[in-house]
């Protein structure tokens, strides 16, 4: 008789982080500029830890992530803040692969039950990746690339210059609006959440060690990712191992009033 082959047994979920999504005081402008007033009362998340967990078991990032939501009608909110001495980003087509830059990644799960998932990627030039998985890659899950947030705004403002390593960086900042009607197929109910609901989300951000090659008097050196160096991967609520594709492990996002 010849058994399935079952994957192999996960270590336990760290803690998840929880976080109260406030009603945004008024209309939100997406212009890449999380300093606005709009944003002023809007609670930062923990900072980012690495994938598999906090200090002893893994170090902390070597640069600071955060990051705030909020949420209205029509739209679901987020502003983040990443410190980078050295913003680079090469891929300029929309659905590439955006985690082979130097990325922030959004992971939704309405339903809470791990099915019918969002994930969102964007690099530094504001090229963005979405798609939609009906469950875990783990569990024979594959990526709906046709997938699109329709209406979906977003914009990246870096402190600094772009893919030019003669000067020190501070990072770059996103901001995102998400627009509830995109995932109205998946959620409990048509429209916006309801004041008390609550959806799984995670954040992640992919970081690659990178070298410097060529250069000349008229032109800077560009970043070339170290060979065969394996990506970072810092995140909001940690996932043990390194996967995002479990949503049980995800973070809770609850929508509250002001």
């Amino acid at each position: 008789m010849c058994l399935p082959t079952l994957p192999p047994p996960l270590p336990p979920p760290p803690p998840a982080k929880v976080y109260q999504c406030q009603r945004a005081p008024g209309p939100v402008q997406i212009d890449g500029d999380i300093t606005k007033s709009v944003w002023k009362d809007a609670k930062w998340t923990d900072d980012f830890i690495d994938i598999e967990g906090a200090p002893p078991l893994r170090p902390n990032p070597a640069f600071r992530t955060r990051l705030k939501m909020m949420w209205d009608d029509t739209y679901f909110y987020f502003a983040v803040e990443m410190e980078e001495p050295h913003v680079w980003a090469t891929l300029t087509q929309r659905d590439s692969v955006i985690f082979q830059d130097n990325d922030f990644e959004v992971f939704l799960n309405p339903s809470g039950d791990s099915r019918n998932y969002y994930e969102f990627e964007v690099n530094a030039l504001n090229t963005v990746w979405d798609l939609l998985l009906r469950k875990p890659y783990r569990e024979g899950g594959t990526a709906d690339t046709s997938f699109c947030i329709e209406g979906l705004k977003s914009a990246v403002k870096v402190h600094g210059t772009v893919n030019d390593p003669r000067d020190t960086d501070k990072g770059w900042d996103i901001e995102i609006a998400m627009p509830w009607s995109a995932f109205t197929a998946h959620t409990k109910s048509p429209g916006p959440p309801r004041v008390g609901d609550s959806w799984k989300v995670n954040f992640s951000r992919v970081q690659w060690d990178t070298n410097l090659m060529g250069g000349s008097a008229t032109a800077p050196p560009t970043y070339v990712k170290v060979e065969d160096a394996k990506e970072h991967n810092w995140v909001w609520s940690p996932m043990g191992l390194i996967d995002m594709h479990l949503p049980d492990r995800w973070g809770t996002v609850t929508f509250a009033k002001p």
